[in-house]
């Protein structure tokens, strides 16, 4: 089903955009939710009508993103865990206990904004990317301690 989305939803795409969701998605949460509307002439004209609207609060929420993104660049974080070897962690490092470590130091950063292909198994200093908006991913550095 082809909606335009009448605000940001960070899986689908930017206010303003058109998107083609599965119809069960469209008619049991975007429309109920009034997320979007359906993609019709009218609603093309209306949404036009709006566009300056829709630009200055893609730019708001741009701006708010580009200055969280400039807060965490420099953010390094330690986390200790146990060891069996040398360097293989007993379990593993993922992105609750990065969000979790960060928490601890006043950033408050949801689990699903980091961006950690796999689980960390080996100690060591690691850069772990960060979506704070659609194309603003800063990266901070986790560092992995063994525990003594």
């Amino acid at each position: 089903m082809k909606l335009i989305l009448k605000e940001t939803i960070e899986t689908l795409g930017i206010i303003g955009t058109q998107v083609d969701v599965a119809n069960g998605y469209a008619r049991n949460y975007l429309l109920p939710q009034g997320k979007a509307v359906l993609d019709t002439p009218q609603n093309h004209r209306i949404l036009g009508q709006q566009k300056k609207k829709f630009d200055l609060q893609i730019a708001k929420e741009k701006k708010i993103a580009e200055d969280m993104a400039e807060q965490l660049k420099d953010v390094s974080c330690r986390i200790t865990a146990r060891v069996i070897d040398e360097d293989n962690l007993y379990g593993s490092i993922t992105s609750r206990d990065i969000a979790k470590a960060l928490g601890d130091q006043d950033i408050q950063v949801e689990k699903r904004m980091i961006l950690l292909a796999e689980p960390i198994k080996q100690i060591g200093s690691y850069k772990v990317p960060i979506r704070v908006y659609a194309d603003v991913e800063p990266e901070i550095t986790v560092e992995i301690v063994p525990e003594k």
